[in-house]
């Protein structure tokens, strides 16, 4: 039986589009029938992805943006921000043109859309934004807080791999009006999220057997993931944000510290936060063990969980993580869970497997 709709990539070189790739290629309702790349231009796509030896007959093009959306019910642009930022405007002028029936569900995994301040663009991302007008155009694709919008959005910004697993680890607080003042969190990050070109910093020989810190307290992240919280209920939060980078190639491990009413106890605390996600199909929260990278390495899903102190002058410091895949939960498989939103699928197509074990 012929699959019911077309997709498109764009970017499909970098460690992001592999992902998209290999899980499109699975997808029993999404044809890929395009990838568009700057790099191995006309030859298979195992040539950048050995892994997909032998999957397919397509290649990657060399292609404007406007031809790598033509037909197709949806695209996927795993394009670096400020690059992403100048091709969604052709792709949208094209789209305005178009005698097709409905404009392609457009999904970007770049940071250029997903923040509504563009002054708050400008200071992250060192650059102003060359289309404010089209900020706030976007919904942020992040399920377990959007998932309606994201069913009737043809517009759709992708969180980041941080942003994602900080949020999904304090959305329950936000949503229970617990989240506000001062919140510190450490995120220890894996190499790939650095992408497939190597840098003085994420070069093997210089981060294996390494940790370092970068951007302590200036991640280009910290406005999406305070946008995101406020959009759930926290008021005048303060984020104090510390990334690592680890010698891991995927994953991250997002470590919150909360200051609560001592009435907050860890059995409350874990009832809320079992309660918030029980019937999320991609976030467990563990009974027996607090999260950890290698149980949700190569696949969709992500793990919270919640610790607490002891009360001390009427207050408890609770300790709350989030551990995902980088290139899965927290890029390109969530970028598909927004598209099967989108296109009116199950959202768990070809996200379902629970990775390897061991990692």
């Amino acid at each position: 039986m012929s699959r019911r709709f077309r997709a498109a990539v764009m970017g499909g070189s970098g460690y992001g589009g592999a992902e998209l790739l290999r899980r499109l290629l699975l997808h029993p309702e999404v044809e890929l029938v395009r990838v568009a790349a700057a790099d191995h231009v006309g030859e298979p796509l195992s040539a950048a992805h050995p892994g997909l030896e032998g999957a397919t007959d397509l290649v990657l093009e060399d292609l404007p943006p406007a031809r790598v959306a033509e037909g197709v019910d949806a695209v996927l642009l795993g394009l670096p921000h400020k690059v992403s930022a100048r091709a969604v405007p052709e792709i949208l002028l094209a789209q305005a043109g178009s005698t097709q029936r409905g404009p392609p569900v457009l999904i970007d995994m770049s940071g250029d859309f997903r923040l509504r301040d563009a002054a708050a663009y400008e200071r992250y991302y060192g650059a102003a934004h060359p289309h404010p007008e089209l900020l706030g155009s976007f919904v942020y694709g992040l399920p377990e807080l959007n998932r309606e919008r994201i069913r009737r959005s043809r517009r759709i910004a992708s969180p980041g791999c941080f942003a994602t697993a900080v949020e999904l680890s304090l959305l329950p607080l936000a949503r229970a009006g617990l989240l506000g003042g001062v919140v510190h969190v450490q995120g220890i990050t894996g190499s790939s999220g650095s992408g497939v070109s190597p840098s003085a910093g994420t070069h093997h020989p210089v981060r294996a057997g390494n940790l370092r810190t970068y951007k302590p307290l200036e991640h280009q992240h910290l406005p999406e993931i305070a946008q995101a919280l406020a959009d759930a209920g926290a008021r005048e939060l303060e984020l104090r944000f510390v990334p690592v980078s680890a010698p891991l190639a995927r994953g991250i491990l997002a470590t919150s510290f909360v200051e609560l009413p001592e009435e907050w106890t860890e059995a409350r605390l874990q009832a809320l936060y079992r309660e918030a996600y029980e019937k999320e199909p991609f976030v467990r929260v563990p009974r027996r063990r607090l999260p950890e990278v290698a149980a949700v390495s190569g696949c969709n899903f992500a793990e919270v969980g919640v610790a607490a102190g002891p009360s001390a002058r009427g207050q408890r410091t609770a300790v709350v993580l989030g551990a995902l895949d980088n290139l899965v939960k927290g890029g390109a498989g969530q970028a598909i869970e927004s598209m099967n939103l989108a296109l009116g699928l199950p959202e768990q197509l070809s996200l379902e497997d629970r990775g390897p074990w061991p990692p």
